[in-house]
């Protein structure tokens, strides 16, 4: 674990750093407040910091309160190392924001135990940053295909409309959705047809680039979304997907089953003024029309499509324009799945 020490007497600090690099710690070293601040600001920055309370420029009061200040970045355990030994003094550290402290002239077995009492907060801290990033991560995830959920890829997508709209480059959507599934989970039953979900997400991730993101819209629908792609290069992504699939057997309890997928695209090739949901839309009525024309195919949202999409009123209570976030988008009619 990387320490930093903040100490301007020479003496002081040569014998923490060697006690701390023997004790096997990476060390930083600096020798006054200023610089012990910037310290704290970088990325990978000491989680453990040892201040000296009295230092030219920002002292170890100060420090304590600086960092303390600071939002959005992850704990750091604060030793105030002081000669003031009076109660009052103490309490004053505490307050300023110190974790703890080791009086001057230290001792090393003291300091030993101090900082590893501060290690193993830290070391606490981050496996709860870790147990809550994969608990968030559960939360947006779909269960069955481990895919992007049905609200979190709508968020996806508003953030990436926002990017696109800010640089002014093509971003595409695919409705993806699997032909005849209700056939397939009446005549094999429900977990031969999640079976069938599984391993058609994995196959789709699989002709994905890695900036691409696909979720679970509902059901035995997908919706991907393919930043920097133009309509044309959309269509071909799509049918790179179709062909993942293109009737080929998937391997379920019940069997080998046969499946296909229907896709429908709409793109932007240099986005200006876009509302999400106008290119789900226009992706859902495009995927409307193959399944009017046979299924195991693509077709594309027209220009114009979208257009019309994007002249449709927002109803008052859609969260896209009061919250930020993206509403939750109406189906359009289409034939059985």
């Amino acid at each position: 674990m990387k320490v930093l020490i903040a100490e301007d007497d020479p003496i002081s600090r040569r014998m923490l750093e060697a006690f701390l690099v023997k004790w096997g710690y990476e060390v930083v070293v600096t020798t006054q407040g200023e610089e012990a601040w910037a310290a704290l600001q970088v990325n990978d920055a000491p989680q453990i910091a040892v201040l000296d309370w009295m230092m030219p420029g920002k002292d170890g009061i100060e420090l304590c309160r600086s960092v303390r200040q600071r939002k959005g970045r992850t704990y750091t355990y604060l030793l105030l190392l002081t000669a003031r030994g009076h109660k009052e003094d103490v309490v004053e550290g505490l307050e300023a924001g110190a974790d703890d402290y080791v009086t001057k002239p230290f001792d090393p077995f003291e300091l030993r135990a101090r900082l590893r009492a501060g290690r193993r907060i830290i070391e606490l801290q981050d496996q709860l940053l870790s147990a809550r990033e994969a608990l968030r991560d559960q939360a947006a995830r779909d269960p069955l295909t481990d895919l992007w959920n049905h609200g979190t890829i709508l968020e996806i997508l508003r953030k990436e409309v926002a990017r696109a709209s800010r640089s002014h480059t093509a971003l595409a959507v695919s409705m993806i959705d699997v032909d005849r599934f209700k056939a397939i989970n009446d005549t094999y039953g429900h977990m031969a047809g999640d079976s069938v979900l599984r391993e058609t997400a994995r196959r789709l991730r699989g002709a994905m680039r890695t900036y691409d993101s696909l979720g679970r819209y509902g059901g035995d629908e997908f919706l991907a979304v393919l930043p920097g792609c133009d309509p044309a290069g959309a269509a071909r992504f799509a049918e790179s997907f179709r062909a993942r699939l293109d009737r080929k057997a998937i391997d379920t309890p019940e069997g080998l089953i046969p499946v296909a997928l229907t896709l429908g695209v709409a793109g932007v090739g240099e986005v200006h003024s876009l509302r999400p949901e106008a290119l789900v839309r226009a992706a859902d009525a495009a995927l409307y029309r193959a399944k009017i024309a046979g299924r195991n195919r693509v077709a594309m949202a027209a220009p114009e499509d979208i257009e019309s999409e994007m002249t449709k009123p927002v109803p008052e209570s859609d969260p896209t324009e009061s919250s930020g976030m993206i509403a939750e988008l109406p189906d359009v009619p289409r034939p059985a799945s």
